[in-house]
């Protein structure tokens, strides 16, 4: 029987997963549980939890640093960021919905060991760079703790990288210090209805290069934009290109009226103001146009120009549905459930133009026969390999999540 572990404290993990790696035990590490069915099948014989660990441990709302413990709730920290006016700049999605699960587990352990931001990703750091200390326990329960100046481990990694997108294959994380920013005091949408996916990539990548305060830009093709909770998009029966403004309250009207006047030649502009574009920007962070269903999901991230090639190349083989974001950089397809969920047709296109494609939702019997996350070049197995040797020599963290012999 799988047992489940709550440690309470940094010796408490790292005991446990030092017995773990001394009797070869496999281990899963989990936060809120919201991840869970991100990644290839697997079984463990324990699972060690960060239920307990979820304090706020400081707050400077000057030096706007927030030091918080890995299990800490993601909706917890903003409640706390938002009444001192600030936020998480990397903007973090919740998976939740699709795995027809409910919203609102994600911690922000899971965050980072996933790297999975959301739309304001183009206009600020990512995850990684938003780390600025962390403390984690590594699979042979050495206690790692980076912070300051002090960046990284006695092996020469950048440790806030290396455990930035590991999946918990790598350390257990404890508590991490993260560089949050003020709220915006005023978000616009533009929407242009009805653009084909290559001209609206080139409208939001037109955008986003102008210094007008785009913070984000995404596509719906009409099947996603159908899913919108927000009637009066949904309604239109159009595809939907949304360009997110943010700015002071000073600045926005004329930043805003700019940018109308650049993207005239793009066809009728439609404006949300701050309060209709908050709600749209927060059901497009909680994925709702991408609801559990019986077709596989992919996420694939590419370069904005290559974006459409992607797509098109893609469609020439199986049919998909694509939600664009990060002005093409990040699609999230829908194809129709198959043998391979359209593994072998999407690793055919993304060989020839680029990139990287993600299995996220498909039967574990697929996902077992696949190649779940992107296959590794040499060079990158190699140092992934060497990773996993010095943080996890015994290999019992997350066995097998990412890739089968890892």
């Amino acid at each position: 029987m799988n047992s489940v572990l709550r440690p309470a404290a940094d010796w408490e993990l790292a005991s446990f997963l030092a017995e773990a790696t001394a009797n070869g035990t496999p281990v899963e590490i989990i936060g809120g549980h919201s991840k869970a069915k991100f990644g290839r099948p697997r079984t463990a014989a324990a699972t060690i939890s960060t239920h307990v660990l979820r304090g706020i441990r400081s707050f400077d709302p000057t030096e706007r640093m927030i030091t918080v413990q890995a299990g800490c709730l993601i909706s917890d920290i903003e409640r706390e960021l938002v009444g001192r006016g600030q936020m998480l700049g990397f903007e973090p999605i919740d998976v939740a919905s699709l795995f027809g699960e409910e919203p609102g587990r994600a911690t922000i352990g899971g965050v980072i060991g996933s790297n999975l931001a959301g739309s304001r990703r183009i206009a600020g750091a990512g995850i990684g760079d938003s780390v600025v200390g962390l403390k984690a326990v590594a699979g042979t329960g050495e206690v790692l703790q980076i912070g300051g100046a002090v960046t990284r481990g006695a092996d020469g990694f950048n440790l806030a990288r290396v455990l930035t997108g590991s999946w918990g294959t790598l350390a257990a994380l404890v508590e991490v210090s993260l560089r949050v920013q003020p709220l915006p005091e005023r978000t616009d949408t533009i929407i242009i209805l009805g653009l084909s996916e290559e001209i609206a990539v080139e409208a939001m990548s037109g955008a986003l290069a102008t210094p007008y305060g785009v913070t984000g830009t995404v596509h719906l093709e009409p099947p996603m934009a159908a899913r919108l909770w927000y009637d009066a998009l949904r309604e239109q029966g159009q595809s939907v290109t949304a360009l997110r403004l943010e700015n002071t309250s000073a600045s926005a009207p004329g930043r805003l009226e700019r940018l109308r006047h650049a993207l005239q030649a793009y066809g009728d502009l439609h404006l949300l103001d701050n309060e209709n574009s908050l709600s749209l920007w927060h059901e497009l962070r909680l994925l709702s146009v991408l609801p559990y269903s019986d077709t596989s999901l992919w996420r694939i991230s590419t370069l904005p120009s290559k974006a459409f090639e992607v797509v098109s190349g893609i469609r020439r083989y199986i049919p998909v549905d694509a939600f664009y974001d990060w002005s093409g950089g990040l699609i999230w397809l829908e194809v129709p459930e198959s043998a391979d969920a359209g593994a072998t047709e999407i690793r055919r296109v993304i060989a020839s133009t680029g990139g990287h494609a993600t299995l996220v939702r498909a039967s574990n019997d697929v996902k077992a026969s696949v190649d779940v996350f992107e296959p590794m070049h040499s060079g990158v197995e190699l140092m992934t390999k060497r990773l996993k040797k010095v943080f996890d020599p015994a290999g019992v963290l997350s066995q097998g999540r990412m890739y089968a012999d890892m």
